[in-house]
């Protein structure tokens, strides 16, 4: 903030404002002019609340928080589901109750596409389902602005909308395809059952 000196026109309009108003505490001196207001030093608070220190991915009782697909410090994601059945999983021995190919679709169709697919799904009582994104093709587009943009945009934004509402509330486990079913270019989406 700059320091400059109050023009006389603006000395006096605050000390005509200043004549008209009650002090909140009457012990505090009384403030004449602009100057003297801001060179008071505002008595510091202590905070009515202590708040908890925390570490980012944990709640604030310390325990670890993890999303659906999302890695954990030890580098594996964590697992939602039971053990068994996603082993089953991560090996290919799961059939996928419905699929949905998103290919060619831009981010503007495919997300609205992905919610439909879901909610229809969990509604219809599917528990494993199938998103197929891509690879993606080519090479990095530099003509897009200032940072590059990688090839395999579904690919990387799909986990994403899984983890957000609406899907977030549907959705127990999202891991990589086996080769057998996409690999790389798909997602396999554990629903949660429908209650």
């Amino acid at each position: 903030m700059s320091s400059r000196k109050l023009r006389p026109d603006e000395l006096e309009l605050w000390q005509r404002v200043a004549r008209t108003t009650d002090r909140l505490t009457p012990e505090s001196k009384p403030v004449d002019t602009m100057a003297d207001l801001l060179s008071q030093d505002a008595p510091k608070q202590k905070p009515a609340v202590d708040v908890p220190k925390f570490k980012v991915g944990e709640k604030a009782n310390g325990t670890k928080r993890s999303l659906p697909g999302i890695a954990t410090a030890e580098g594996k994601p964590a697992i939602h589901m039971d053990k068994k059945a996603y082993d089953r999983l991560k090996r290919g021995k799961l059939k996928p109750q419905g699929r949905i190919d998103l290919h060619g679709m831009t981010m503007d169709q495919a997300h609205p596409a992905l919610i439909a697919f879901i909610m229809s799904s969990y509604a219809k009582e599917r528990r494993l389902v199938l998103v197929i994104t891509g690879k993606g093709q080519g090479k990095a587009r530099e003509d897009v602005g200032p940072i590059p943009e990688r090839p395999g945009i579904l690919r990387r934004n799909v986990p994403h909308w899984l983890q957000t509402p609406p899907l977030a509330q549907v959705v127990m486990q999202v891991s990589e395809a086996h080769g057998r079913h996409g690999g790389g270019g798909a997602y396999y989406v554990y629903l949660r059952r429908n209650r």
